[in-house]
C-alpha cells in the first residue's frame, strides 16, 4: 500500500540514510517528501540522485516557521512524518544551547501544531508522527567492567537476536523505555523536553505519536565533527586524533541502515503513544573507536591497491601516535547503553550489522567519498575545529 513520508531534516546523516532506505525497500510505494534547513550539517548534495529521480521532493524550509509547515504539510499530505530536524550535537549545544532549545524544542511543537491542524475533523487513520530521539535523554550509566564482557540479554531478546554473537557490554545497567529522563548537558536536555511535548500532545489532542530513542549512530553522510568522520579525516591529512579525558567513556554503537529499519518497523507496526529504544548491541570506549579506525586505514593503504595513494602525509605520519588526549567536555557522561527488548519482541527488529562489519564499510565509504568530505569540510567546519579542539 501506498505510503507518503513527510521527513524533516531528511538532508542531514540519518535522514538521508532513512530516505535511501525508504526508496529502496519501498520503492513504487513510498512517496517521499524532504524537509531541510541546511544548515552547517544539512547537505542536498547528498539527495542529488533521488531528486532527479523524482523520487524526492525537496523543499528548503524551517521547521520553526509555522506558515511553512502548515503548507508544506496540505501539500505533501503525509501518512508519516518522521522529525529527524533537530541541532545534535553536545559540544555545540555545550558553546550556544540557544539554538538547540529554538531548534529542538521550539521546532518540534511548531511541526506537531502543524499537524494537529493537518488532521483537524478527519480520522487520523494510518497517519503517524514519529520523534526521532536519543538515549542521551536518560542521563549516564555506570561503567562497572573494565572490558567489554558479553551482553547477557533475557531469553525473549535472546529468541530474536541468536545470530549475533559479538554482542558486548561494559556494565550490567541498561537503559529501558521506563528509565526516567535525566538529560545531563543542553543538547540531551532540549531532546528529552521535545520528546515530553511530542507525549503531551498525544495525551491531550490524541495525536497519533510515535517516538525512538537510539544509541550512537555511524556510517555514510556523518558530519565530521561526530567521532568518527573527524577521527578518518583527520588520519587522511594527519593531523592529531582529539580524544577526550583518557578515552575510556563508552557508547553503543548502532550502523545506521539498522536505525533506519528500526524506524520503518515502529512506523508501520509500532504501537501509537509508545516510545521504542533502539540500540545496537556494539559497546566500545572512545579510544577504542580511533584505534579501530587507524588500524583499519593503515591496513587498507598497505594492502589494498585502491587506496595506495589516499593519504595526503606521509605513510610514516599515521599511526596510534597521531592519538592526543585532550581537555574532557564537561559533564562528559561516562557510558551510554540500551535494553532493545522491547522492539525486539514486540517488532522483530534487531541490529543486523556486528561493529566490525559496520566500521569497515564506513571506513571504506569515506575513502571513496573523500571529494564528499572535502566539500562539507570547508569554511564554517574549520572555524568550528579550531574553537573545539585548537586550544586543548
Amino acid at each position: 500500500m501506498m505510503k507518503k513520508y513527510l521527513v524533516t531534516g531528511g538532508a542531514g546523516f540519518i535522514g538521508t540514510n532513512f530516505v535511501k532506505y525508504i526508496l529502496a525497500a519501498h520503492g513504487a510505494d513510498a512517496v517521499v517528501s524532504v524537509v531541510d534547513s541546511l544548515t552547517y550539517a544539512g547537505n542536498i548534495a547528498n539527495l542529488d540522485a533521488e531528486i532527479a529521480s523524482g523520487a524526492v521532493n525537496f523543499v528548503k524550509a524551517d521547521i520553526r516557521d509555522a506558515e511553512a509547515m502548515t503548507e508544506i504539510m496540505a501539500d505533501a499530505g503525509p501518512d508519516y512524518i518522521v522529525n529527524f530536524a533537530a541541532e545534535s550535537h553536545v559540544d555545540r549545544s555545550i558553546d550556544d544551547p540557544a539554538i538547540f532549545v529554538s531548534t529542538n524544542v521550539m521546532g518540534t511543537q511548531t511541526l506537531l501544531e502543524a499537524f494537529r491542524r493537518h488532521i483537524a475533523g478527519s480520522r487520523p487513520g494510518e497517519r503517524r508522527f514519529l520523534q526521532v530521539s536519543t538515549d542521551e535523554v536518560y542521563g549516564a550509566l555506570e561503567k562497572d567492567r573494565p572490558e567489554g564482557m558479553p551482553l547477557a540479554v533475557s531469553d525473549a531478546v535472546s529468541s530474536v537476536v541468536g545470530a549475533r554473537h559479538d554482542a558486548t557490554a561494559y556494565g550490567t545497567g541498561l537503559f529501558t523505555e521506563t528509565t526516567p529522563l535525566s538529560p545531563r548537558s543542553p543538547y540531551s536536555a532540549s531532546k528529552a523536553s521535545a520528546d515530553m511535548l511530542v507525549r503531551a500532545y498525544h495525551e491531550t489532542y490524541g495525536l497519533p505519536v510515535l517516538i525512538t530513542r537510539c544509541s550512537n549512530n555511524y556510517g555514510p553522510y556523518q558530519f565530521p565533527e561526530k567521532l568518527i568522520p573527524l577521527i578518518i579525516n583527520n588520519i587522511i591529512h594527519g593531523r592529531p586524533l582529539p580524544v577526550y579525558g583518557d578515552g575510556t567513556n563508552v557508547r553503543d554503537w548502532l550502523y545506521v541502515d539498522d536505525h533506519a529499519a528500526a524506524i520503518d518497523a515502529v512506523l508501520r507496526r509500532g504501537r501509537v503513544g509508545e516510545a521504542y529504544n533502539i540500540g545496537g548491541f556494539n559497546e566500545h570506549t572512545n579510544i577504542e573507536i580511533v584505534r579501530t579506525v587507524i588500524d583499519i586505514i593503515t591496513r587498507l593503504v598497505d594492502t589494498d591497491s585502491r587506496y595506495a595513494g589516499i593519504l595526503k602525509c606521509p605513510r610514516e605520519a599515521v599511526g596510534h601516535k597521531l592519538i592526543k588526549f585532550v581537555t574532557d567536555r564537561p559533564g562528559h557522561d561516562m557510558r551510554y547503553a540500551i535494553n532493545p527488548e522491547k522492539i525486539a519482541t514486540e517488532l522483530g527488529w534487531l541490529p543486523l550489522t556486528p561493529f566490525s562489519e559496520g566500521i569497515e564499510k564506513t571506513v571504506r565509504w569515506y575513502l571513496d567519498n573523500l571529494a564528499w568530505v572535502d566539500s562539507v569540510t570547508s569554511g564554517e567546519y574549520r572555524d568550528y575545529y579550531n574553537r573545539m579542539y585548537g586550544s586543548r
